[in-house]
Order: structure tokens, then C-alpha cells, then sequence
């Protein structure tokens, strides 16, 4: 047989992996999750200058003088960084409305947070009242809370481990679809509002303000692309590439960005140079760091560990987006373009441990996976502690279990 063909039981195999309940069923979850909270990142950033107006309408109506201008900021990095908090506390949230409803209809009951936060966030503005705002963007985090740990979960157990990482990349992809949509629906040409992007990293680049809109567009557009990449290749390059890749890349437009920002006014090409920086940040982000990390939760620890995990690393994830969010400004304030060094020495930091410490997860099963970390530790393998009881129970005439049975047996049935 020649190289360049495929076996035909491969291409069988590979068709019945990808059913059509599979794929709709990760299509319809993800947007129905990921998608909204992806959305609900970016969209907020569009309409600041009238958020800020409404606020300072609302405070003169009710104190009789305007807001303090860094109250207004206070409050402004609140409702940003309140997403986060939101998000923490659905986290918590997922594993006692698990234990009663499943994967499934969490992540259908999870709809109803967003219904809420919806209307919460519509009504506030009619009713003058800028803490409904505030809430509903604390609702809506709970939404993002629960639905980045049920949904990851849910697509590692309904998928074959064949294609386990290229269907966990759906996750990332969505939420950078739902990030690019924000962004879309803040065009000026399509809300008809006047140049209200004021993304500081762009106009600190000496960008035009009337070109900042569609540079913003395009880092949506890149966010996307390098998800998709990212899944069309994580069954062959494998997670532990792709990561390392990722955060090593990172580290090094990071420090790039900030040589371009620091001599940006030495020549008029450079600002454009910074752009190709934040996009390369981006995409090496959204390659491998934005999306595996929710597929190696769910590699990692059996089904009935799964909960408590995503709790651990849903609230690590989340905490740290509340002190980005609430910190950025006054440590970009502080440390002017120098600020970026701070995050290349934390991917940097990644790279290293992960390189050390992270085994290879493609195409291997939960044991095979504790085997390796147990070889990379020097610590016996779970598998070989149990041996004895095994040989007992064949002894005994007993089946032997298989200790990946429930994720192989829900991927070979597709129960969707």
C-alpha cells in the first residue's frame, strides 16, 4: 500500500467518530455556552463612552453633581471585572447542580442565568438605574461560570479519544466567535454610534482613532482562525506542542510589544509594528493556552473526579481574570508599556513547567495518562498498585475492569 492512501477501515473508523449527533450536539452546546460567554467579553468594550455617561447621568440625578472621575473608574472596572466574580461563583455552582441534573441539562437549565442577566442588562437603562447593569453582568458571569466547566466536561465524555482534543477545541472556537461578534456589532457603519472604541493598547500605538474600530475587528478575526487551526491540528501535533508553543510564543511578542511601544514615536512604521505584535499575542493564545487547558481538565482525572477539578482550575481561571480586569489599568498606569514584561514572565514561567512536568494526552486513555505522569514523577503508576487486586479477581474467575470504560464506552454508543 502506498503511503499517500489511507487505510479504508481508517476512514471508516474516522466517519463514524464524527456521527452527526456528535457533531450538532458540540455545534448547539457550544454556542448555546461558550458563544455567550465569548460575547459578553468583547461587547462591553464597545459601548464604554456611553456606559460612563449613563453613570454620571445617573449619579448627577440622584447627588446633584457629577461623578468623580475616579469613582467613575472605580466603578466602570467593577462592572467589567464583576463578569469574573460571576463566573467564580458559577464555577463553585457546578458540581451540586451536577450532581442532580448531569451534563446535559446544566448546561440547559445554565440558560436561564443568561435570560436574566439579559433582561437585567435591557431594563437598566429605561429604569435609570446602572446597578442592574452591574448585576446583570454578575449573572452573566455565572452563566460563563458554569458553562466553561459543564461543557468541556460534557464534550470529553460523549467523544472517542481519537478525536477528543479536536472536539474539546470547540469550546475555544466559539468563544472566540462570540469575542469577534462583540466586536462586529460595535462597527460604526452598524450601530450608527461615532468612534466609541477606546482601546488604550491601539491608541498608546498612535493608531487613528477612526481606524481603531477595524483594527479591533481583526483580533477577532485572528482569535478565531488560530482556534480553528489549533483543532484541525491538535490530533496531530498533540496538546503539549501546541501549549508550550503557545506561551513560548507569547513571551516573545510580549517583549516585542514592548520595544515597539517604547521607541514608537522613532519612526512611523513602528506603531504598525506593535499591531503585528498584539496579533501574534493572540494567536499564539488562542493556538494552544486559550482553548487545551479545557481539554487537559477533563484528561486528566476520571469522570468522577472531573467536577472537582474543573472547580479548581474554573476558580484559578477566573479570579485571575477579576485581578486583570480590575488591576490592568492601574498597573498599565504605573508601568506604562513596561506592564507586558509582567505576562512574558509568566508565560515564560509556563513554558518551563509545563516542558518539565506535562505529559504527552493524544490518543491515550485516562490510565495511560496517569502512567505517564507517574513515569515523569518517578512515582509507581496507580495501574501497578492495583495489579494485585486484578489477579485476585481473575483468580476468583471475575471480570477485569477497565479503568477507562465509562469515557470509551460513552464515546463507542455516542450518548449525546
Amino acid at each position: 500500500m502506498k503511503l499517500s492512501e489511507k487505510d479504508p477501515a481508517e476512514n471508516k473508523e474516522s466517519q463514524r467518530n464524527w456521527s452527526c449527533s456528535l457533531v450538532v450536539a458540540a455545534l448547539v452546546g457550544a454556542f448555546g455556552s461558550s458563544f455567550l460567554y465569548g460575547y459578553n467579553l468583547s461587547v462591553v468594550n464597545a459601548p464604554t463612552p456611553y456606559i460612563k455617561a449613563f453613570y454620571n447621568e445617573t449619579w448627577v440625578r440622584r447627588h446633584g453633581h457629577p461623578i468623580d472621575p475616579d469613582t467613575l473608574t472605580l466603578l466602570w472596572s467593577v462592572t467589567v471585572s464583576i463578569f469574573a466574580i460571576g463566573g467564580l461563583v458559577g464555577t463553585l455552582m457546578v458540581k451540586i447542580i451536577g450532581k442532580f441534573l448531569g451534563r446535559k441539562y446544566m448546561l440547559l437549565v445554565n440558560n436561564g442565568f443568561a435570560i436574566s442577566a439579559a433582561l437585567l442588562l435591557a431594563c437598566s437603562l429605561p429604569a435609570g438605574t446602572f446597578e442592574m447593569l452591574i448585576v446583570g453582568r454578575f449573572i452573566m458571569g455565572v452563566d460563563g461560570g458554569i458553562a466553561l466547566s459543564a461543557l468541556p466536561m460534557y464534550l470529553n465524555e460523549i467523544s472517542p479519544k481519537e478525536i477528543r482534543g479536536s472536539l474539546g477545541q470547540v469550546t475555544a472556537i466559539f468563544i472566540c466567535i462570540g469575542v469577534f461578534s462583540g466586536q462586529l456589532l460595535g462597527l460604526p457603519e452598524l450601530l450608527g454610534k461615532i468612534w466609541f472604541y477606546t482601546n488604550s493598547i491601539f491608541r498608546k500605538a498612535g493608531i487613528p482613532q477612526d481606524k481603531i474600530p477595524y483594527i479591533t475587528l481583526s483580533t477577532g478575526g485572528i482569535e478565531t482562525l488560530a482556534a480553528i487551526f489549533s483543532g484541525l491540528v491538535i490530533e496531530r501535533l498533540g496538546r503539549r506542542p501546541l501549549l508550550i508553543g503557545g506561551f513560548g510564543l507569547m513571551a516573545l511578542f510580549f517583549g516585542t510589544l514592548t520595544v515597539t511601544l517604547t521607541l514608537q514615536d522613532q519612526a512611523p512604521w513602528i506603531p504598525y509594528l506593535s499591531i503585528v505584535c498584539i496579533l501574534a499575542i493572540i494567536a499564539s493564545f488562542c493556538s494552544g493556552p486559550g482553548g487545551i487547558p479545557f481539554i487537559l481538565t477533563g484528561e486528566f482525572f476520571q469522570q468522577s473526579e472531573r467536577p472537582a477539578a474543573f472547580i479548581i482550575a474554573g476558580t484559578v481561571n477566573w479570579l485571575s481574570n477579576f485581578a486583570v480586569g480590575l488591576l490592568f489599568p492601574f498597573i498599565q498606569k504605573s508601568l506604562d508599556s513596561y506592564c507586558f514584561l509582567v505576562f512574558a514572565a509568566i508565560c515564560i514561567t509556563a513554558a518551563i513547567y509545563f516542558y518539565f512536568v506535562l505529559p504527552e494526552t493524544k490518543n491515550r486513555t485516562h490510565a495511560e495518562i496517569s502512567q505517564a505522569f507517574a513515569k515523569r514523577n518517578k512515582a509507581q503508576p496507580p495501574e501497578v498498585k492495583a495489579d494485585s487486586a486484578m489477579s485476585e479477581e481473575k483468580a476468583n474467575g471475575q471480570p477485569e475492569p477497565d479503568p477507562s470504560s465509562t469515557l470509551d464506552s460513552c464515546g463507542q454508543n455516542r450518548i449525546v
